[in-house]
């Protein structure tokens, strides 16, 4: 049986409490599940009986006998080999109270905490408080304190399940309910530790009742396991108990402890060794990575100190793209290693204090504080490099902006302005009646508020004006023209305005009284309007952006804006309402309007259409900008896809390059064997070919996208088919040198121990390698064989004629299929026509002419038939019926003349 004492008494106060308190709030609504409660109370009835037999009892009812508390203190002494205070043995419900009290303190004491459960409950018997208060002893004194690789309690028990079982088919323990519910993982911890009991193999997965009754027989039976389960309890239940299951499982846990104890020393020992191998290694790394980081912060610090100005805007951008390359390409890799050379050593300290070995000291100079302060001086050269660039960019590009939008603002006063001379200088007051000279008061009164309104805009054309000037723009003399004349005729339009307000007060002595809604309207409605024409000049803006960045710089500019739409809706309900309380004004007192406004040209008609109109621009806007991000995204999307393609095909074209480089040099073996491995290197070599179509195709999309540059990589589509197809040309014209070597070796009748005689003398004098004999080294290579090329006038005559054979063309190089061709010359035996005439005539028995049936009779059939077919008649003055004239087929052999 299990024994719980030693592990007990070893347990941490600290480490129990906070187990306990996780635990302790087990799920009492759970309980009210018949077939839970019926399988815990079967389980936790059956571990109780398993320590009282050690005392000699045990117990039938688990809410019933427990009731008086003597038994649950006898349980407790059990496990916990303590002594408890003395029982009171009376059998009023107060003694049995204080019996159960005494226990319920005992579990206390040892750092349970205790939820919802007290002695009365248990006294009445109540079954769901019991099994809670018996499922605490048991996550105290059998599940608590089981380890297992810094993992504990129930986290620990599952863990010593996985690897216990992790070799075994079928069996995968992810927790203590559904994972066990087959029997198979209950076997295999049998097996597992205990062989000879039980044979896994002999187990069906599709019986599960049988596995289950199997396991829970051989337990009782040879480890003295107590049965806690019913097979057809845990079946026919969809998710069986997990506490019940945890509760056998720990049994097994504390019954093969001993096996437990050997594995984690050994554990203990290679966890050891590892550490230190780890450390060692991380040390080198370490010292590496450093080295790399300074010499990289070395070279750049002087790149980011230079100074030097530009003359243009473009010639600006280009600074700022290097520095852009430098941002997102060059130095990302550089913050990652120093981040990742500052965790190595804070890592590596770390584990040497906790596994008691000597701190780490790095080599002069290589101190994470050396690392972190040449890294300062690079972020202080780079921040003051970046705000350089940006200030020469803007002070250009502010040009251009400054410029463009002076034009625009000046073009729309203009437009304003224009005919407002000519109405303040007519004179329609002198005609008028009382009641239109009032009307025309109150509507120069709103054009007032209009001028006012324009105020600003004046101002601000003057202000850009002044910018230009002091920023030394190419084109200010057009500019302040323009400028001085919008200032001196705002200066007219001033003394105009005032002039005619004279006028018309002089004229006007007797109203006394206006509609100062209409003129309420008009001062409100003006400023308004202006507000909705700008606000629609700004979301028909055109924009052109090239990053992320740049289009949510407008997003939220955008975003901005709107936050202001819902006061100006309610501006101009207000303005509305104006209008509205005129119409009910005139309607209550019989007055009928003459028209329009007299005093503003703006009607309520043409805000709301103007609102409309800015309203479904927003959305439009809107769009617009989420189409761009969208597009940004996108793009980066694609040209983060293509490089990583094209680094990964880059790689391999030049990987196979260097390889068929070396192939066609280190060539062993037959010519035969040396043209299969070619071949089937180049069919290996076309296997590739999908990944090349899939890079064009990535490549597709790019073009399509209109996409001109690529942060992310290097290659160009271009220069990778280039490469592909020189890869392919190359492969091709080794299988075709090595094609031509076997034909002319069985032209020629070369040996294979010539053939390779050939090719080391070829390779020997090929110094670089390029598969060719430039002249010097061919004649170096003659010498070698014995010819008599030497530098006089007799060796270099006959070199001369050699080239000439080799080299035809006189491209100055040979190739190895000439040199053998010249070789094979040299040194085999050639036929001639004269020497096949010689031989038909010893065949024709010394005649000039030769018949079918000789040749039938000397030659294997299938050649017979072939001269036969192709030998003319003889015409000679000795001819006879079928005689063929054997010379001129001979000499049409070798070219001598037409057959």
């Amino acid at each position: 049986m299990v024994d719980y004492h030693a592990a007990n008494n070893q347990a941490s106060t600290g480490g129990v409490q906070t187990y306990m308190e996780q635990e302790n709030d087990w799920d009492r609504d759970l309980l009210l599940d018949p077939a839970w409660e019926k399988q815990q109370r079967k389980t936790f009835t059956a571990w109780c009986n398993s320590h009282l037999r050690k005392a000699g009892t045990q117990i039938e009812n688990i809410e019933e006998d427990f009731r008086d508390g003597l038994k649950l203190m006898l349980l407790l002494e059990v496990i916990s080999g303590e002594r408890l205070p003395k029982p009171e043995r009376g059998k009023m419900r107060v003694h049995k109270i204080n019996n159960v009290n005494k226990a319920l303190d005992f579990i206390a004491s040892k750092g349970v905490k205790l939820v919802s459960i007290g002695a009365e409950e248990i006294v009445d018997g109540n079954a769901k408080m019991t099994l809670g208060m018996i499922w605490t002893i048991i996550l105290r004194f059998a599940i608590q304190d089981i380890s297992v690789e810094e993992t504990s309690a129930k986290e620990g028990l599952l863990l010593w399940c996985q690897r216990k079982t992790a070799p075994y088919k079928n069996v995968n323990v992810q927790n203590f309910h559904i994972s066990w519910k087959d029997g198979l993982a209950f076997n295999a911890l049998i097996h597992r530790h205990r062989p000879d009991l039980i044979d896994y193999e002999s187990l069906r997965k599709d019986d599960p009742v049988t596995n289950l009754n199997n396991a829970f027989e051989v337990a009782e039976k040879h480890l003295d396991i107590p049965k806690m389960l019913d097979a057809e309890d845990i079946v026919n239940t969809a998710r069986p108990d997990e506490k019940a299951i945890m509760t056998y499982v720990s049994s097994f846990y504390h019954a093969f402890s001993g096996a437990q104890k050997a594995e984690t020393a050994a554990n203990r020992i290679c966890k050891v060794l590892a550490v230190n191998q780890e450390n060692e290694q991380m040390m080198e790394d370490y010292e590496k990575l450093a080295s790399d980081l300074l010499e990289w912060i070395r070279r750049t610090v002087p790149w980011l100190e230079n100074r030097t100005q530009e003359k243009t805007v473009n010639d600006m951008q280009a600074k700022q793209e290097d520095f852009r390359d430098y941002r997102c390409v060059h130095k990302p890799p550089k913050v990652q290693e120093k981040c990742q050379l500052e965790i190595s050593f804070n890592t590596l300290q770390t584990k040497l204090r906790l596994s008691n070995r000597p701190a780490f000291m790095p080599s002069e100079g290589r101190m994470v504080s050396d690392i972190n302060g040449a890294w300062h001086t690079l972020e202080g050269a780079e921040k003051g490099y970046e705000e350089w660039i940006l200030s020469e960019i803007r002070r250009l590009e502010r040009l251009e902006h400054l410029a463009e939008k002076f034009h625009q603002k000046a073009a729309i006063h203009e437009s304003w302005t224009d005919g407002k001379e000519a109405m303040l200088t007519q004179k329609d007051y002198e005609t008028s009646t009382l009641s239109e000279v009032k009307a025309l008061l109150r509507k120069h009164e709103a054009f007032e508020s209009d001028l006012a309104a324009h105020q600003d805009r004046v101002e601000q054309i003057a202000a850009i004006a002044q910018e230009l000037n002091e920023l030394d723009y190419y084109d200010s003399a057009s500019v302040n023209a323009r400028c001085q004349k919008i200032c001196d005729q705002w200066d007219s339009l001033g003394a105009l305005t005032l002039s005619r307000k004279e006028s018309l007060e002089r004229t006007e002595k007797q109203l006394e009284s206006i509609d100062e809604l209409y003129l309420e309207y008009a001062k409100r409605a003006a400023p308004f309007n202006n507000w909705m024409e700008g606000a629609m000049e700004d979301l028909q803006d055109m924009f052109i952006v090239h990053n992320i960045e740049e289009i949510q710089g407008l997003i939220t500019a955008h975003e901005q804006f709107k936050s202001t739409l819902s006061e100006a809706n309610k501006e101009r309900e207000a303005i509305q309402s104006i209008q509205a309380e005129v119409q009910k004004i005139a309607q209550s007192n019989g007055i009928k309007l003459s028209g329009a406004n007299p005093y503003t040209t703006i009607t309520p008609e043409s805000i709301d259409s103007k609102w409309e109109k800015a309203m479904a621009m927003v959305p439009l806007r809107d769009n617009a900008l989420q189409d761009e991000l969208n597009k940004q995204n996108s793009n980066d999307t694609l040209r983060a896809k293509f490089a990583t393609q094209a680094n990964t095909v880059g790689a391999y074209i030049q990987e196979k390059m260097e390889e068929i480089g070396r192939i066609s040099i280190e060539m062993n073996g037959t010519l035969e064997d040396q043209l299969t491995n070619l071949k089937d290197y180049q069919t290996n070599i076309m296997s590739y070919m999908p990944e090349i179509n899939k890079l064009e195709g990535s490549h597709q999309l790019i073009q399509e996208a209109l996409i001109f540059d690529n942060q992310y990589t290097s290659y160009t589509m271009e220069h990778l088919r280039v490469g592909w197809e020189q890869l392919l040309t190359t492969i091709a014209r080794t299988i075709n040198e090595v094609e031509n070597q076997i034909l002319t070796r069985d032209a020629k009748g070369i040996s294979q121990e010539q053939l390779f005689e050939y090719r080391a003398s070829f390779n020997h004098f090929d110094k670089d390698h390029s598969g060719a004999l430039m002249a010097e080294e061919f004649k170096a290579c003659l010498i070698s064989l014995g010819y008599d090329v030497e530098n006089d006038k007799q060796g270099d005559s006959e070199f001369a004629r050699i080239m000439s054979i080799v080299d035809p063309n006189g491209s100055g190089a040979v190739t190895f299929q000439a040199f053998i061709d010249f070789m094979s010359t040299e040194t085999t035996d050639t036929d001639t026509a004269d020497q096949v005439i010689a031989s038909f005539k010893i065949l024709a028995a010394d005649k000039n002419y030769i018949t079918a049936d000789e040749l039938r009779r000397e030659l294997p059939p299938t050649q017979a038939e072939y001269c036969i077919a192709r030998m003319a008649p003889y015409s000679g003055p000795d001819a006879v019926p079928g005689a063929l004239d054997y010379m001129s087929f001979s000499t049409a052999l070798y070219g001598e003349s037409d057959l």
